[in-house]
This record gives C-alpha cells, structure tokens and sequence, in this order.
C-alpha cells in the first residue's frame, strides 16, 4: 500500500517546532558549498605539502616531510615571516591610529557630518588595481605629485623612490595598505561610539572628569568589544594579504616587500615549487590558528559589565 504524503500543514509544523530533518535540508547546500570552496582545497594543500609537485598537471611523488625541512632550513622563509609580523604588526598600529582619529571626527556634530560619513568609504571600495595604479604614479620619483610636494616645501633635496628603494618600500607599502582599510574600521568605530549611553559621559562632567579621563574610562571600555574583533579579524586579514603588495612592488626591491603570501605565490608560479608553497601555507594557516586560540584565550573581550567612571 502506498504511503501518503504527509500535508504541506504538517511539513510547515514541522519547520516551525524545529524538525531536524528540514534544518538539514535547510544548511546542506551550505555545508556542501564550504567543503567544495574550503575543506577540499584545504585538504589538497595539505596533501601537496607531502609531496614533490612542480606545477599543476605533472606528477607528485610523496616525499614526506622533506618540504617542511626545506622551508625551515630556508633564509629566505624566515625572512618573509619577519616582514609578515612587521606588515601586519605597522599595519595594525598605523591603521587603528587613523581609524580612531577618523571616528573620533565623525562622532562629532557639524555641517557635512552625513556626507562624510557616506564618503570616508571612498578609499576601502575602490578596486585595489585602481589603488595599486594611482599611488604608483602619485609616488613616481621623475613625475609623481607626492615627490613634487615633499621636494617644494624642503622638506627633502631630492626625490625619494618610495616603491623602488629596500629602505622605503616596505614602510611605503604599509602606509598604502593601511590607508586603503582604516575607513572600514572607522565605520566600526563610530558604530561602537555611536551605541555609548551619552549619560555616562553627562555623568562624568558632572562629576568632574576632563576629555582624557572621559575617553580612557568610558570611551575605551566601552568600545573594547568592538576593538576585540577588529584585533582579530584586522590581523587574520594583514597576514593573507597579497594584492596590494603584489601590484606595488611584487616583492621587490630585492625582497624588502616579500611577506608570507608573497613568497608562496612566487615560490608556486615562479620557482614551480608547488609542494614547497604548500607547506609554507600550511604553516602560515597552522601560526594563524595558533594565533586565533592564544588571542581568544588570553585577549579580554570586554563581554562583561564595565565599570564606567
């Protein structure tokens, strides 16, 4: 005998009460997408890392843990490392200074406060190719405005080739980089300020308190949650970017801009070592992870109560 359906009524019931088979019917096509676009790329990496791969479509032989010892007996891994903790630590610093000037601004009242508001976008939203074109030019040593300006006011004798020189590439790229994402986490900023009662500041007038002690009591606890994800995220992000630096400098002058996912690129691509950039991007995933658990574990979250001034 043929069973019945059970009415589209029941089915909605169903939905409603929490019915588990629906709620995997409902996450399966995005748990199927994860593993196509992350566990199975991931898996693979992992894989290559064990192996001798040239280039893609050649034949791998396994050989073990050789990759690893290579890239950890290699100065020039090492020497990525260190600049991918200066890229990501300057970035950090430089970007949470500007940010928090930017949104310190816009929490402010005055005329034109939507308008910049909406604006101060600008800079995170433009492709990074138009980016990497525009500051090239601006910061060319024969033609570029910046060199034009610095060299008008006195403030040097000659132009400074800021992309082509080891020792002003790597900090040019920083400040680049750093530019191009504060205004995302401005908006964070202002988000966070923006949702601080206005009677914990009324109360602390009252009471006496100056600007600086308003802002390290209330101010700073306050946006310590918000501060909690930009840290994590902010630094997650810095260690995986390549666009920016690859479209400056590629890594040059003489690798003073080869960070991390640089090398792993030029190591795959270039050197046709596709084995050995794996093991390097395990490794770099490995750190990230480590890094995750330690900020997690030890870095204050700001979820319970603060003791405002």
């Amino acid at each position: 005998m043929k069973a019945k359906r059970p009415p589209l009524g029941d089915l909605w019931r169903s939905a409603r009460t929490g019915s588990a088979p629906f709620g995997y019917l409902l996450v399966g096509p995005l748990v199927l997408w994860l593993v196509i676009t992350i566990v199975v790329p991931l898996a693979y990496s992992v894989y290559l890392g064990f192996t001798d791969a040239g280039i893609i479509g050649t034949g791998a032989p396994f050989i073990g843990l050789e990759n690893y010892a290579t890239v950890f007996g290699d100065p020039e891994f090492r020497a990525a490392f260190g600049r991918s903790l200066i890229w990501a630590v300057g970035g950090a610093v430089l970007q949470t200074v500007l940010a928090f000037a930017a949104a310190l601004a816009l929490n402010q009242t005055f005329r034109g406060r939507r308008f910049a508001r909406t604006w101060i976008i600008l800079s995170w939203i433009i492709p990074t190719i138009v980016v990497a074109i525009l500051w090239r030019w601006m910061l060319n040593a024969s033609y570029g405005v910046i060199n034009f300006i610095v060299t008008s006011v006195g403030i040097v004798d000659a132009p400074i080739d800021f992309l082509g020189s080891p020792k002003w590439a790597l900090p040019t790229v920083i400040a680049i980089n750093a530019w191009r994402w504060f205004p995302f986490l401005a908006l964070l900023i202002l988000a966070g300020l923006q949702s601080i009662p206005q009677e914990y500041y009324e109360a602390a007038k009252v009471d006496g308190a100056s600007p600086t002690q308003r802002f390290f009591s209330i101010t700073m606890p306050q946006l310590q949650p918000v501060l909690y994800v930009v840290g994590l995220i902010g630094t997650l992000w810095a260690f995986n970017i390549f666009d920016v630096i690859w479209l400056l400098t590629q890594g040059g002058p003489s690798g003073s801009t080869q960070t991390l996912p640089v090398l792993i690129y030029d190591k795959a691509f270039n050197g046709f070592a596709l084995g050995e950039a794996s093991a390097i991007s395990v490794l770099l995933c490995a750190f990230l992870l480590v890094f995750s658990l330690i900020y997690i574990r030890f870095v204050p979250s700001g979820e319970s109560d603060t003791e405002v001034f």
